[in-house]
């Protein structure tokens, strides 16, 4: 019988070589599952709120049970680092907007996508819409890859930071990265602006349990602290 490992699963399993993958507890002597064992969770050695039982008004589910936030009643966050602080995260955003804002506004003044050379309604229109077009591009672009990389953006690095995917805590594919970057910055260029970034990074102040912003929902992502 062949020794190999078998190959490593698809989907957004985290790969062999990923650092930050999910560290799951061991098991319970005497066979028991992994999750049977007290571990350190936001919740201390109690289940997460939506862990089920008698009292679940979900009848022993979760929202997110049996879905691509794990099944069963796991917590999630078992054998993850502790969820960031939001205060943190939108110093971090700031820190990202100020870099890329630069790169955005260099490249619409080298485009001639400049706000006061323009006379008529139409030539406006037309000079805001390339900005927009710039700034979109740019920012999605800048988080993508920065994301799908190490987990970390610029102003993540510097806050110790990092996006986690929350089933497996490994780094976000380049699929899910591009989701949560879209998410974020297609607002925010072409008509919601600080707005929209507010409402979608704001929700983390409120979300429970996993402090999610709206961007972190739709690519079921958390950020987490690396230290």
């Amino acid at each position: 019988m062949s020794t190999e490992p078998p190959p490593p699963g698809s989907g957004q399993n985290p790969p062999d070589d990923d650092p930050f993958r999910k560290q799951q507890p061991p098991p319970a002597e005497g066979g028991g599952s992994p999750y049977d064992a007290p571990h350190d969770t936001p919740y201390g050695s109690q289940p997460p709120p939506y862990g089920g039982g008698t009292g679940d008004p979900y009848g022993g589910g979760g929202p997110y049970d049996n879905g691509p936030y794990g099944g069963g009643t796991a917590d999630p966050l078992a054998g993850m680092p502790p969820l960031a602080d939001s205060g943190k995260r939108v110093l971090a955003r700031i820190i990202d907007m100020i870099i890329v804002g630069i790169v955005v506004w260099l490249l619409s003044w080298a485009f001639g996508f400049s706000q006061y050379t323009l006379d008529t309604d139409k030539m406006k229109f037309a000079d805001s819409f390339g900005r927009e077009v710039v700034g979109a591009v740019l920012y999605i672009a800048y988080d993508t890859l920065m994301i799908s990389k190490s987990g970390q953006t610029l102003g993540k690095q510097l806050l110790n930071l990092r996006v986690a995917n929350l089933d497996n805590g490994a780094t976000p594919s380049a699929q899910t990265s591009l989701l949560r970057a879209a998410v974020l910055w297609i607002p925010f260029a072409f008509c919601c602006a600080c707005v929209w970034t507010a409402i979608a990074g704001g929700w983390s102040f409120f979300d429970k349990p996993y402090k999610q912003g709206l961007h972190d929902k739709a690519a079921k992502t958390v950020v987490v602290s690396t230290r």
